[in-house]
């Protein structure tokens, strides 16, 4: 078997999967508070080629014993190691509306990696847990209740859902909102100190990974954020940027199917022209 055959493969696989990313970054390159997924790639460990059986002399013993001697190292494939959501702050649009809000994160305390935390809105899941989004996009149902475009409850800062009497609320830059009938509430914002460690769901929302409760941000030492009314946070993703990743995988998958061919039809001689008999 050629040795390159999987290594080729690999390589095809790998490129798949990173362009399935990109493809999706570029799809909700529109959504707000989206945050980009970004790929990793990693080798497989190389493999030290040897050759045996070689029969040498060596000059001070004069005797004919086994020598291995060293061709060289085999990179045998790449594959994607992870995919991770990159937590940039994303660019603010005006959109009018009292019910979009925008968060704004003005300092985040880095972690021992130096990875900045980030803070998010609290939400009750479709299971009743809470989860987080940066979406910022709400709307009041039919009982009142403020929610998500997807109809999720919001929470407050005590994990309740915040019910109004209409749609024509302020909120202040530190989360307090209040309703026309004089009904007051603060909106729940959790702080993430390791973001990587969110669980990234449909709808633009996150989980903890052991789904447990993220820290209040009001509370957490060093964070500093506000929010804006009648603003959305827009997607992180840059689109000329992301095209031009996709332009790059797309070009590596289609070499390394042009490897594997090339290794295919070689063993289509060996199989059928070289090994006939007569």
């Amino acid at each position: 078997m050629f040795r390159g055959f999987y290594t080729a493969a690999s390589g095809m696989l790998a490129q798949q999967r990173r362009t399935e990313v990109l493809t999706n970054n570029m799809a909700n390159a529109n959504t707000p508070g989206f945050k980009a997924d970004q790929t990793s790639m990693r080798a497989f460990p190389e493999m030290l080629l040897q050759r045996f059986d070689q029969q040498s002399v060596p000059a001070e013993k004069g005797l004919n014993l086994p020598f291995n001697k060293r061709i060289g190292s085999l990179n045998t494939g790449v594959y994607m190691q992870e995919s991770l959501p990159s937590f940039m702050q994303g660019d603010l649009t005006d959109t009018g509306l009292k019910t979009d809000l925008a968060l704004l994160d003005i300092n985040m305390p880095a972690n021992e990696s130096g990875l900045r935390g980030s803070v998010f809105y609290t939400v009750s899941g479709p299971d009743g847990q809470p989860r987080y989004t940066r979406n910022g996009n709400f709307t009041i149902d039919g009982e009142g209740f403020l929610t998500t475009a997807s109809g999720l409850y919001i929470l407050n800062n005590e994990d309740e859902r915040i019910q109004l009497s209409s749609d024509r609320f302020t909120v202040n830059e530190d989360g307090i909102l209040t309703g026309e009938a004089g009904e007051t509430a603060r909106l729940g914002i959790a702080f993430a100190e390791n973001p990587e460690s969110l669980r990234k769901e449909g709808d633009g929302l996150f989980a903890a990974t052991d789904d447990s409760v993220l820290e209040n941000a009001y509370n957490a030492e060093g964070v500093q954020f506000k929010l804006q009314q009648g603003y959305l946070e827009r997607s992180n993703v840059d689109a000329s940027r992301t095209m031009t990743d996709m332009l790059t995988a797309y070009r590596s998958f289609e070499a390394n199917q042009k490897v594997l061919q090339a290794y295919d039809r070689s063993m289509d001689k060996a199989a059928n022209e070289i090994g006939r008999i007569g």
